[in-house]
């Protein structure tokens, strides 16, 4: 849309070499030097919220060029970014699952073809490029790392629907060289919030989905530097739905924004930016192939209706600001050094139902516990036609009962609020406690974050890039009472308890050994209550150098990261100093080395290699066995070690332009923790038990290609295809150990150690077995077009293959062979046990893709509206699941796979069906 305005700020560079220059506040700008790179040259234009431009230019010394006028065209990039962002939801909801964000921190940060496949396109399909989670991805504000050190993974709802004023990024692929930090195995993303970075001007948009909200609704306004020297930015948002296309996940979310900057002089300048994005979000979970068959891919067992309303058990919110201050100093030309502080405080929470309560009776001298309750949810097994059927040779009867508990799942399948109000209400008129009542696993987190960068061009054709950075986290984990139901207390006790005498049940079934038989009210916490502590100290260094035929860089870092638990109730199980008080101080040093090169064939041709090796302290997470219960650490824990290498060629032309990427990346010592009830353990009560599942020194192997091509066949007309071939396996047999309070006392049976069990050799055979990583292949093709009138659209069609689901690791262990006091099954057949055993691929898909736009400009209103539907053809498939151990030896699980219809199946998370997007903003 051609306002006839020269731009200001905008970046031209003579593509392939180090030359590049800045237009003046008309739009001029003027290259004037002897050593111009001679012949043939691309020109790259670069500007924000603008189409990047490449324009054909032939360089003679002495022979001046006179370029006309060239229109830029308003970047449209950022309506795929806010679908992204929309996947981006949907992913975060699961993620409590054990399925992580897959393209988080590439959303609308690169121009790559391959890149915005995999963050737009690809992301419907929990696709991970590289078969890297985000941990692996550092994602980064005005410098200063957001990453949680509790799981190593960014947090995006910390900072979701604040996309107006996240539009500038600087983003790195792998560990390419990148000005802020050493980076991560999968990339750097640097968000850049400042006010004096915005142009001047607001937005207003609405936007109506079906997919994660349904609505939203955004305003933003950015008063660009005053000749004082002030430059101010704000936004408000709100996103909301009763549900997405799940049943019963409601959406509730506002966002806060606003940054003020101060230009002091010359040199110096002051930034304070503040964002606080509130939400809760309605989780649905994993459905066997039974439950989906009877209800469909939108059921949810979390919601019944209450009130006339759909309520969900299971509300995950977030509620934590960010304050940061910012120091920029331009010490002289070409050297700057950068300090900031950062401060986010505050809480998330994660609801359920807990159906446990019980009261405390007196019989004589014994105290017991009276009360528990069944499982409330519409999927629980016992609830399924599968649980009449589970017997080899069903009676006409047990076909009657199934198709009973079958017709009663269709009309009746959701959590029956009205029942559960009506359970707690009987006890307390028989002056009872609630059975029933609402817990919510509360983490609330005091982090402080200190960082100084420095950046200098030492000579014409050498930088420098250093930095320092220190973190301290003070996390408190604790289940609070959320809603008694009403009830009037809840008795915080362990119901499953067991122990040898009445009067050993009583006192390991305590939370809190210091307050026995505690009633808790709503507000209270109670069940587990510790801090856990931990720093980081980090610096690093690089040096690029851009010469005429060869750029390359180097770069190292090194760091210091400690944790400790400090327990603050003494748990009945785990007495005296092994719950209560500081824990073990755990302490890892830790390094790692980078370094680039980039060959320049010609200006179009490039050869670009990348290789590293990190070490990375384990995650805040897996450094301790059970923190719920006890100090324990985890046993032979180490820094993951990571190495790897990506080589691409590289062909930008202004009609072609796409890049071939090979890549191999090997992890090792990587530790895993899950926590699960099985009934294929070894103890006191034949083998059922709540595990803590330990995997140490666990090593991986990602390989294989990437390619993106983008054809511009005629103005208006482009042509693009992306494709991703890899392998991700595991390659070693990995350590392999289990806890649980259930091992306590049963020392007799073999390889239980006070809460420890130790499996045979103590390993876990994952040796070539699939990393559960998405799609391992990936391949898309498509168009868009860009009408003179301002229209445009743009169709994807993307094929989808090889995703595994994650498998059983105990089924893996020796324990597979032996029942739960050790003895190897006689009846063991290792043919039928490798079939068992085997990994289960998923079905491979395709999902159609359309997404288009119009704008127009009226007086000084720009107005746009765009929309997109995802799944057009309204496609059924799995996105990823896992194997479910509650059987997980030979003689169960070959029993419940000879059922027609099996108990504990695997269980799957379906992706939607046809989603849509419709956005309407005015810029002015």
């Amino acid at each position: 849309m051609n306002s006839g305005v020269g731009i200001s700020n905008v970046e031209i560079a003579i593509e392939a070499s180090n030359f590049s220059i800045y237009t003046d506040s008309k739009g001029y700008f003027l290259f004037s030097r002897a050593d111009l790179p001679q012949g043939e040259q691309v020109l790259l234009v670069k500007a924000l919220g603008y189409q990047k431009q490449r324009v054909q230019i032939t360089i003679q010394n002495g022979k001046p060029i006179n370029l006309d006028p060239l229109i830029l065209e308003l970047d449209v990039s950022q309506i795929e970014s806010e679908i992204g962002l929309i996947s981006l939801s949907d992913a975060e909801l699961n993620e409590e699952e054990g399925i992580s964000v897959a393209t988080s921190g590439i959303l609308q940060a690169t121009k790559d073809v391959f890149l915005n496949a995999a963050a737009y396109d690809f992301s419907g399909a929990f696709f991970r490029p590289r078969g890297l989670d985000n941990q692996y991805e550092k994602v980064l504000i005005n410098g200063i790392e957001m990453n949680k050190l509790y799981t190593g993974r960014p947090q995006w709802a910390n900072w979701g629907g604040l996309n107006d004023v996240q539009r500038i990024q600087d983003h790195s692929f792998g560990l390419a060289s990148n000005a802020y930090t050493f980076g991560g195995l999968r990339g750097t993303t640097n968000i850049i919030m400042r006010a004096s970075q915005y142009k001047q001007g607001g937005r207003v948009s609405a936007a109506s989905a079906n997919r994660s909200y349904l609505g939203r609704v955004m305003g933003s306004y950015h008063s660009g530097l005053s000749l004082k020297g002030w430059s101010y930015s704000v936004l408000a948002s709100r996103r909301f739905g009763n549900e997405g296309y799940q049943e019963g996940t409601l959406y509730d979310a506002n966002s806060y924004f606003a940054s003020v900057e101060k230009k002091l002089n010359e040199k110096h300048s002051l930034n304070i930016t503040g964002f606080y994005t509130p939400n809760r979000r309605g989780r649905a979970t994993a459905m066997t192939k039974e439950v989906k068959d009877i209800k469909g891919i939108r059921y949810n067992p979390n919601w019944g209706y209450y009130e006339g309303e759909k309520r969900n058990s299971r509300i995950r919110s977030v509620n934590e600001p960010v304050v940061m201050l910012n120091h920029f100093w331009k010490i002289k030309q070409n050297t700057t050094l950068n300090t900031n502080l950062g401060y986010q405080f505050g809480k998330a929470a994660s609801s359920r139902l807990d159906y446990g309560g019980t009261r405390l009776l007196s019989v004589g001298e014994q105290e017991i516990y009276v009360g528990g309750a069944r499982n409330p949810y519409g999927d629980y097994y016992q609830r399924l036609p599968s649980y009449f059927l589970r017997n080899e040779h069903s009676s006409a009867y047990d076909y009657q009962l199934a198709y009973l508990a079958e017709q009663e799942f269709i009309n009746n399948g959701q959590l029956n609020w009205n029942a559960l109000y009506q359970a707690n209400e009987r006890l307390k008129a028989q002056g009872g406690n609630s059975i029933y009542i609402i817990q919510e696993d509360r983490t609330d987190d005091t982090q402080i974050s200190l960082n100084t960068i420095f950046n200098s061009r030492i000579s014409e054709k050498g930088f420098l890039n250093a930095g320092i950075e220190f973190r301290s986290l003070h996390s408190d984990y604790f289940a609070e009472v959320k809603d008694l139901l009403g009830g009037t207390g809840f008795l915080d006790v362990d119901y499953f308890a067991e122990g040898d005498s009445n009067e050993v049940i009583v006192d390991v079934a305590q939370s809190d050994l210091q307050n026995r038989n505690r009633i808790v009210m709503e507000g209270d916490r109670y069940k587990y209550n510790y801090r856990l502590n931990a720093s980081l100290l980090s610096a690093f260094t690089q040096s690029s150098f851009t010469l005429r035929k060869i750029d390359f860089f180097i770069g190292a870092t090194a760091s210091q990261t400690q944790y400790q638990r400090i327990g603050r109730f003494e748990n009945g199980y785990f007495p005296e100093a092994w719950s209560l008080g500081p824990g073990e101080k755990l302490s890892f040093t830790d390094f790692g080395f980078k370094g680039g090169l980039t060959y320049k064939l010609t200006g179009r041709h490039l050869l670009d290699i990348n290789a590293g090796f990190v070490t990375k302290a384990p995650s805040l997470r897996n450094a301790f066995s059970n923190p719920r219960q006890n100090n324990d650490v985890v046993l032979g824990l180490e820094s993951e070690k990571s190495k790897l290498v990506a080589a691409s060629y590289i062909f930008r032309s202004p009609l072609l332009s796409g890049r071939l990427t090979g890549y191999y990346t090997g992890i090792s010592d990587q530790t895993d923790i899950g926590f699960f009830f099985t009934e294929s353990a070894r103890g006191k009560d034949g083998g059922s038990a709540f595990l803590q599942e330990i995997i140490t020194g666990m090593s991986s192997r990602r390989m294989g290609g990437e390619l993106g091509v983008e054809a511009q066949l005629t103005p208006t007309f482009k042509l693009k295809a992306a494709a991703s071939v890899g392998q991700h396996l595991y390659t070693n047999n990995p350590r392999y150990y289990l806890t649980s309070e259930d091992f306590l006392g049963a020392e007799n049976i073999a390889g239980i150690e006070n809460n420890r069990l130790t499996l045979g050799k103590g390993t876990t055979n994952l040796k070539y077995y699939h990393v559960p990583s998405g799609p391992e292949r990936a391949y898309q093709i498509g168009f868009e077009y860009r009408s003179p009138e301002f229209w445009w659209v743009g169709v994807t069609g993307n094929y989808f293959s090889n995703s595994y689901i994650d498998i059983s690791a105990l089924r893996r262990s020796d324990g597979f062979s032996t029942d739960s006091f050790g003895q190897a099954f006689n009846d063991y057949d290792e043919r039928i046990a490798r079939n068992l055993l085997q990994q289960e691929q998923l079905d491979a898909f395709v999902l159609l893709n359309v997404v288009g736009g119009k704008s127009w400009k009226v007086k000084q209103y720009y107005i746009g509206f765009f929309a997109a539907i995802q799944n057009a053809l309204n496609q059924e498939y799995i996105t990823g699941g896992f194997e479910n151990s509650r059987y997980a030896d030979y003689r169960r699980v070959l029993e419940d796979r000879n059922r027609d219809r099996p108990l504990f199946g695997n269980r799957y998370f379906f992706g939607n069906g046809t989603t849509y997007y419709v956005n309407l903003y005015i810029r002015f």
